[in-house]
């Protein structure tokens, strides 16, 4: 199938500069439409799912990301080399990388993604929030401004009122945050977050922000396209995380009557408006106990959990960004985009539950998933045999699940857990249940 864009170009074949289950994943849709894929790989998988996956596959370095998933020209000279009209950056990676969005556009290659714009606008929290702010999205109370004076930001967090919530700037991940619930942390504290962010993101640059206790993690699924159109697809809860990395997430959100959905959807396509969304998004609120809402932040690609989204709309969001990036219209209006059931996703991880659940590598000995039917998801990048390697995130796979009801489909996750078996000689599953 044939996607003609804007300026009439086609995408015949497009490249997944990603590895693991969302590069399979997004393959699979590829497939399905008869659009060739090209694949990239780092030494450590040259044998990977991914690789065997795709039509055509191109080796572009050393295992340590930075000499190959992370290298912009590389997977640009591949894109050239292999007539890939179209790159798809999955997540992580160059995904939310403004400069590589740019690079795409300069080569005139179609970057399945943002305008560069939106990623710049977005990625930097403290402009993000002016930008929400401004477009009438509530924004959790803080400081955002250029004084990084310690004095200054200790003065706004004594106006905003202790617990607060010091933020990198740039930052991402959990990376360069740090909760501080009084006066005499603060000064420790500030400096252990500028540190980290220096070294993350080679910018420590602070926000402040009120910290909500026992806050709800909800998150906005929207899409835009270059005609001016904006809709959201609902909301997904993943307030179950550890060291800030989600493990569970389900959609819709539990507990949230309709008008709160509604508003919350409302928000979230402002905020895509506001900067000429396309493609794509999620935009990020923390929620009280009161269902009160304030923007977060937006993440400017596809998201990790964007599966349950698909198991409660009937919709394929792959399909969907390629068909964006080619230049059609959002495939359904808002009034057509409903909510079925509940959905839940379990991420599944090389890590050692004895020593903290922290991440492991070694070879898949053994492995045996539940059976996969229209309501049941394996998203997975490894077989068995696999070598997991020490170089990439410890995520390996994501059992998606749906049923009529939340109590149901958490029940069908529960039973499917214990389908998933993994055997290794270095780790064990380590998967945790709402």
């Amino acid at each position: 199938m044939k996607y003609t864009t804007a300026t009439g170009r086609n995408i015949t074949k497009v490249l997944i500069a990603n590895r693991g289950e969302i590069a399979c994943r997004v393959m699979r849709t590829a497939k399905k439409l008869g659009v060739q894929t090209v694949a990239v790989y780092s030494e450590a998988d040259r044998n990977s799912m991914h690789v065997d996956m795709a039509d055509e596959a191109y080796s572009i370095g050393p295992a340590p990301s930075q000499q190959s998933y992370l290298s912009m020209e590389k997977i640009i000279q591949v894109a050239k080399t292999s007539a890939a009209q179209a790159i798809h950056p999955g997540c992580g990676f160059l995904s939310e990388n403004m400069e590589f969005a740019e690079l795409c556009k300069q080569e005139g290659i179609i970057f399945i993604g943002p305008p560069p714009s939106a990623i710049r606008d977005m990625g930097i929290k403290s402009t993000s929030k002016s930008i929400m702010a401004a477009a009438g999205v509530p924004v959790v109370e803080g400081y955002h401004g250029e004084d990084q004076s310690d004095q200054c930001l200790k003065e706004h967090a004594r106006r905003i009122g202790y617990p607060v919530m010091i933020k990198a700037v740039r930052g991402g991940g959990g990376k360069g945050m740090r909760i501080v619930r009084s006066e005499q942390e603060f000064q420790e504290q500030l400096e252990s977050a500028r540190r980290e962010a220096k070294k993350s993101f080679n910018d420590d640059a602070m926000l402040i922000e009120k910290f909500v206790d026992t806050p709800r993690h909800v998150e906005v699924q929207v899409f835009g396209d270059h005609h001016g159109n904006a809709v959201y697809l609902f909301e997904r809860d993943c307030s179950v995380q550890r060291r800030h990395q989600k493990i569970i997430e389900e959609a819709p959100a539990p507990g949230i009557k309709s008008e709160v959905r509604k508003k919350l959807g409302e928000a979230a396509v402002r905020a895509a408006k506001a900067v000429n969304y396309v493609g794509a998004g999620t935009v990020e609120f923390i929620m009280d106990s009161k269902h009160n809402f304030c923007f977060m932040e937006m993440n400017t690609r596809l998201q990790v959990e964007h599966p349950v989204t698909e198991m409660i709309t009937g919709t394929d969001l792959v399909e969907w960004q390629l068909r964006i990036a080619a230049g059609e219209k959002i495939p359904l209006s808002q009034e057509e985009i409903t909510l079925q059931g509940h959905a839940f996703e379990a991420r599944i991880y090389a890590e050692d539950p004895s020593n903290n659940f922290m991440p492991v590598a070694g070879p898949l000995v053994h492995l045996s998933t539940p059976r996969a039917d229209p309501s049941t998801r394996i998203e997975t990048g490894v077989r068995q045999g696999d070598e997991v390697s020490v170089h990439y995130d410890p995520m390996i796979a994501k059992l998606v699940v749906w049923a009529a009801d939340r109590q149901a489909a958490l029940t069908k996750l529960r039973y499917s857990l214990r389908q998933y078996n993994i055997n290794s000689l270095h780790f064990r599953l380590a998967v945790e249940e709402d």
